[in-house]
């Protein structure tokens, strides 16, 4: 089985996964996947609303029944909990539509807003909303990459199948930025206390 076909066998369950928790990354590539045909954009974007609705469910009410004791076990929680509660108290329904958005809260952000007052239904219509604008935003981006991509490897003379390392060298170099900022983030907020 060649890589086009491992693709397209296990890429929406790699897709599925990776919106689960935080697929920022996984759902870059799977639009750079779709521009070159290995998977269907629709798709990607359907797998991604549902899965990252999931997810987001999932930790809402995680925050729900066990946050404050999450908290307390895990205290650099704490401001970033504290962060989401301020926003949720000035603008509840936006911050819970960008949640997704607002780098460094992703995961806990729900959460958080789970361990509110926010109602579960009220959250639930707005996290579908935010989930949908997010899949599409994302693979879209993923997309236009995958083309940029397409047209550079076309320049330089048409590579057949390393383009598909060329897509593993540019994602793996996205994904070393985005630990990066996470690791130096971190290191500040260390710094700071």
């Amino acid at each position: 089985m060649d890589v086009a076909n491992l693709i397209q066998t296990y890429g929406y369950g790699a897709v599925a996964a990776g919106t689960f928790l935080e697929g920022e990354t996984v759902l870059l590539a799977a639009g750079a996947a779709a521009a070159r045909g290995y998977l269907g954009l629709p798709a990607i974007m359907a797998v991604a609303t549902f899965c990252g609705f999931l997810g987001d469910q999932f930790f809402f009410f995680l925050g729900r029944r066990y946050g404050r004791g999450l908290v307390a076990h895990f205290p650099s929680l704490q401001p970033k909990v504290a962060r989401v509660g301020a926003l949720l108290e000035r603008h509840d329904a936006p911050v819970i539509l960008s949640i997704r958005f607002l780098y460094g809260v992703r995961t806990v952000g729900p959460m958080a807003i789970g361990m509110s007052g926010v109602h579960w239904t009220r959250f639930m219509a707005f996290n579908l909303l935010g989930a949908a604008i997010w899949a599409i935003a994302v693979a879209s981006v993923g997309y236009g990459l995958g083309h940029g991509l397409t047209r550079v490897l076309g320049w330089i003379g048409g590579v057949d199948n390393d383009e598909l390392w060329v897509l593993g060298g540019v994602l793996a170099a996205l994904l070393c930025w985005h630990l990066f900022i996470r690791v130096r983030r971190f290191i500040r907020s260390k710094e700071q206390r």
